[in-house]
């Protein structure tokens, strides 16, 4: 028998894209899962959207906060709620290839690996193909990680009995980048599927498709996370931006 994967959505205000996001859930040729979606004070149509699905897939189950806390609270809150081995992160605008999660965990189980990842394309707002293909060190170490995050969101896996579930501090961004770390630093190394499993969605209003708006988070990273000092931090950042703008564009392909 398959094993249960709770699929961890957060959703504020997505009415434009969360169908399609749904929809990808719902094409999964590994059908034993679970989409945990939590509402973070939408003013828009994602609750009305999201309720009309669950009327029709009781696999769908929607939560609602009672005001906005931010993407890391509404995360934590459906992670409370999951009840799968498998724990899967995805956006609400993001989206799912049909064979995702069966190809990610017969990858997990062939490598005897409690954690994945894969590569993922880009489209933009409309879902038109950007031609970008975000790929990743076929074995990625604790190191790497630490200067750099090459670990999509809407890719990753991790096994819930190896390693439990893994509440990630709910800071404004890169609450990912700090749940990877966390699970890297245990398991010392991994593997991505080496190939595109997902399509991440690239927003102007977005704070990510920024990296100068980055840069504070991304600090906090060692300064706050890791706890380094301040001129310790400045020095890592530095490092990072090398990493950013030298080595992690070797890994941006054109398709």
């Amino acid at each position: 028998m398959s094993e249960l994967v709770s699929i961890i959505t957060p959703t504020f205000n997505a009415g434009k894209y969360v169908t399609a996001t749904l929809q990808s859930v719902i094409e999964q040729s590994y059908q034993n899962w679970e989409m945990i979606l939590v509402d973070d004070g939408s003013t828009d149509d994602t609750v009305k959207i999201i309720e009309d699905f669950a009327e029709k897939d009781n696999r769908i189950k929607l939560f609602k906060l009672s005001k906005n806390s931010g993407n890391g609270f509404a995360r934590n809150v459906a992670l409370e709620k999951a009840t799968g081995k498998y724990i899967a992160y995805l956006d609400a605008d993001d989206l799912w290839i049909s064979t995702k999660l069966e190809k990610q965990i017969q990858f997990l189980k062939a490598n005897n690996l409690p954690f994945t990842f894969s590569f993922y394309d880009c489209i933009d707002e409309n879902g038109n193909a950007l031609n970008k293909r975000v790929e990743a060190p076929l074995n990625l170490t604790y190191k790497q990680l630490f200067f750099c995050n090459y670990v999509g969101n809407l890719t990753a896996i991790y096994d819930s009995e190896y390693f439990g579930k893994i509440v990630i501090e709910a800071t404004e961004k890169r609450q990912d980048w700090r749940l990877w770390l966390t699970i890297l630093k245990q398991i010392k190394i991994t593997k991505p599927v080496p190939e595109p499993l997902a399509f991440y969605r690239i927003r102007r209003d977005s704070i990510s498709s920024s990296k100068f708006k980055l840069i504070k988070h991304n600090f906090g990273v060692y300064r706050d996370f890791h706890g380094y000092n301040f001129v310790s931090s400045v020095f890592l950042m530095t490092r990072f931006l090398f990493t950013q703008l030298i080595i992690k564009p070797k890994y941006i392909k054109e398709v």
